[in-house]
């Protein structure tokens, strides 16, 4: 078939946008601003100078290619007069050189919804580089990454956040303050003997899901700090703590932990003996 009068789509392009957790979680919309080709004002995206037109062809008739004989063979190959446009210019416009298009810088509002994820891509069709002559335009990609967060880590729509809590608090109990993700703080009961590692849920406080009306959670994971730099006083109380109770009252994994240890060399002695 013969080609549309050497038109040319254009290229696709590639956009990369970093965003901040707290941006993926409202959603926000962004400018950009990026260097592209776009259609010649002064020809149309003709590539031909005002009052004149592109001619076909005349060595392919403005098929695009020509067929030569190599024996038995017909050979058809891109022709090399139009490069396999069908159409010549001779008179180009000055503006574009013949191109019809010319690069400029663009300016877009990208859209970007509440519960977006890090690699997700945005397509907007149409807006990539102007096609060649007339040509339809490519489109865009809006690869969108997000930056790691001090102290928030992202599973899905759940969030997750280590907190540091007092030896004290750890094993009396007590009331943390946590970072939520829309700026704003909550409470969390620690209950009396609070392990390392111990997860809180807050329901309905994680990231949004996209396109929907679900929201994930946070959890709170909690880890109880080895007090440092102790005062004599603050020594001696925590020996004096240390003598009083027993290891299985006041420590019971570690009670069990060793009991297992024991049974355990006791019964390869034992074994040994037999």
């Amino acid at each position: 078939g013969r080609p549309g009068g050497g038109r040319e789509r254009g290229a696709d392009l590639r956009y990369n946008l970093e965003i901040t957790l707290e941006e993926a979680f409202t959603g926000k919309t962004e400018t950009i601003r990026m260097p592209t080709s776009v259609t010649c004002e002064v020809c149309a995206g003709s590539g031909a100078k005002a009052g004149s037109k592109p001619k076909t062809c005349p060595t392919c008739a403005g098929y695009g290619r020509v067929r030569a004989a190599q024996g038995f063979f017909a050979i058809e190959r891109t022709c090399p007069n139009c490069q396999g446009r069908g159409e010549i210019i001779e008179d180009p416009c000055p503006a574009c050189s013949g191109a019809g298009r010319v690069t400029r810088e663009r300016t877009l509002s990208i859209n970007v919804p509440a519960g977006v994820d890090d690699g997700l891509r945005i397509r907007l069709a149409g807006e990539g580089e102007s096609g060649l002559r007339g040509g339809p335009a490519g489109d865009l990609y809006i690869f969108l990454s997000i930056k790691p967060h001090p102290f928030f880590q992202r599973d899905g729509a759940d969030l997750f956040c280590r907190v540091p809590i007092s030896m004290v608090t750890a094993a009396l109990s007590g009331e943390i303050t946590v970072p939520v993700i829309d700026g704003s703080h909550t409470s969390v009961r620690v209950p009396a003997g609070t392990q390392t590692n111990k997860q809180f849920r807050l329901k309905g406080k994680g990231m949004p899901v996209l396109r929907s009306r679900d929201v994930g959670d946070l959890y709170i994971q909690v880890f109880v700090e080895t007090p440092q730099n102790l005062t004599k006083r603050q020594r001696e109380l925590l020996q004096e703590f240390d003598t009083h109770g027993t290891q299985a009252d006041n420590h019971p994994e570690s009670a069990g932990f060793f009991s297992r240890v024991k049974e355990f060399f006791d019964g390869l002695s034992g074994s040994g003996r037999a």
